[in-house]
């Protein structure tokens, strides 16, 4: 058959045509099911009433960017001699530069100076009456605090009270307007996958807005013992410091915090809920009181869990004497199960229940002991970290019989690394191939017990040790990060 040169010139009879039309459309509706049930497998397509992107965040940036601001301040710094240059001299890991000690030589009778630091953070508008919240990172140390609003209205600010447990700061502006303010939502509502919007001043870019979603919930990174960090992927970079992290309905749910150096999609805000009590107390009394009930505590892992033949609960690894738990009769070795009822299945809720506590209040702590329960009524104490102090983070000269180096743990060592107490020595330095090294030593440890000596500073430390003689046998209680408590036998 010979198709004719103009294909136009083909034609079907009219009812010819309709059936072909009515084939094709057949076909596709059977091909577009088939289709679309291979793409979108069960569990995966969202339900119709889902809205997957948000259509608009202008309306939420226009009504929200408002009480949002910039946070300005400047420290003035002091320095003399070599110091100002010390950091030019140092070579790879902290060794001293050749020409170093010529440098210092030279600097080191030079007058010391004053120089002003400035840094920028934000923040955002809690009430009526002028009073922002921030990040303690953001003020502290501040000689000067300056707030600048949207509309470029720039105004002095006053530190009413931070807390640097929970890096939170309460600063106060008196504004010639009404101020606008952002309302406070519940974190504890959140959910993965919800989506939020940030706003700041990244690199001191004003008015920033960023969006993402929770990524995750009660992140633990470090940074304190309070840790309970919501993780989210909308864009959080130096500068957004104190900025809200925003939900859908223009309530703040987090303050920005924290962001993985090197990371890309990965900030930290702390949870309104979290920062609420905290605001409170600040706006109240300039300053935070936690609870403190006495113990240094430790999660369970599967191992301990089988040998204790329980579920759940925190170890008391150690009970400070004096304190309200040691006055009430509870032991090392006891295991926590809950307070006033509430169960506690980690280290990190046993610290916020107690934390919640007001100073002077009874609770009921619950513990487990030899299989037996057995409940406590404990007058709660204030947390005083000075009260805590032991030593002055001296450090002792590098063993030479093991290879490692302690020092005394102040009281920023023991926020820093969630201690619970300054007792014991920290290992700072740990020779290589040293005796110390190849036993499993490592930098950062925490020996508390020298062969079942119990250690407080490193005065203990060398009276401990200086009986020990070479060739016998040094067992070393230890408190490992991220790990908890470990027994490490060297021969000295």
């Amino acid at each position: 058959m010979r198709l004719p040169n103009d294909l136009s010139t083909c034609r079907m009879p009219k009812r010819g045509r309709w059936l072909g039309i009515l084939t094709t459309g057949v076909f596709f509706a059977v091909f577009l099911l088939v289709f679309s049930s291979h793409a979108s497998p069960a569990g995966c397509s969202p339900p119709p009433q889902v809205q997957m992107v948000p259509r608009n965040f202008t309306q939420l940036a226009r009504d929200c960017g408002p009480a949002v601001v910039n946070i300005s301040t400047v420290k003035t710094l002091s320095s003399g001699g070599g110091r100002v240059f010390e950091h030019f001299f140092q070579g790879p890991q902290g060794r001293q530069d050749p020409f170093g000690r010529f440098f210092e030589e030279f600097f080191k009778n030079q007058p010391r100076r004053e120089f002003k630091q400035s840094s920028l953070g934000s923040g955002f508008i809690m009430d009526k009456d002028g009073y922002i919240i921030t990040n303690n990172h953001v003020i502290e140390g501040a000689d000067e605090v300056q707030v600048k609003l949207k509309d470029g209205k720039e105004y002095p600010a006053e530190i009413i009270g931070k807390d640097p447990s929970t890096d939170l700061a309460l600063i106060k502006i008196k504004a010639d307007k009404d101020l606008p303010v952002l309302p406070m939502g519940d974190s504890d509502a959140l959910e993965i996958g919800q989506w939020v919007l940030a706003i700041g001043s990244p690199f001191g870019l004003e008015q920033t807005v960023t969006a993402g979603i929770i990524s995750a919930k009660g992140r633990v990174i470090g940074a304190g013992p309070y840790d309970d960090f919501i993780q989210t992927d909308a864009s959080i970079n130096p500068g957004n410091s104190g900025g809200p992290l925003i939900n859908m309905a223009g309530q703040v749910v987090g303050i920005n915090t924290a962001i993985v150096a090197g990371g890309d999609g990965i900030g930290f805000a702390i949870p309104v809920n979290v920062a609420t009590d905290v605001f409170a107390q600040l706006k109240e009394n300039g300053e935070v009181t936690r609870g403190w009930l006495g113990v240094a505590i430790q999660d369970l892992d599967a191992e301990l869990k089988e040998y204790y033949d329980i579920s759940a609960g925190v170890l008391v690894a150690e009970v400070f004497e004096g304190d309200p738990a040691d006055a009430v009769g509870i032991k090392a070795n006891d295991i926590i199960v809950s307070v006033n009822g509430s169960a506690v299945e980690s280290s990190r809720d046993l610290t916020r229940l107690i934390a919640g506590l007001s100073v002077g209040s009874k609770a009921e702590i619950v513990v487990v002991r030899d299989g037996k329960e057995k409940s406590f009524k404990v007058k709660i104490a204030r947390r005083d970290d000075d009260k805590l102090m032991a030593g002055s983070g001296d450090t002792a000269p590098m063993e030479s019989a093991l290879g490692i180096e302690i020092a005394n743990i102040t009281t920023d060592m023991m926020d820093q690394f969630n201690l619970g107490s300054t007792d014991g020595v920290m290992v700072v330095g740990v020779g290589p191939n040293s005796k110390g090294a190849k036993a499993g030593i490592v930098k950062g440890d925490v020996i508390r017990e020298i062969n079942h000596q119990r250690i407080k500073n490193v005065d203990d430390y060398k009276d401990v040790m200086g009986k020990i003689d070479d060739g016998d046998a040094v067992q070393f209680f230890i408190k490992r990060m991220n790990r908890g408590f470990m027994v490490i036998k060297i021969i000295k």
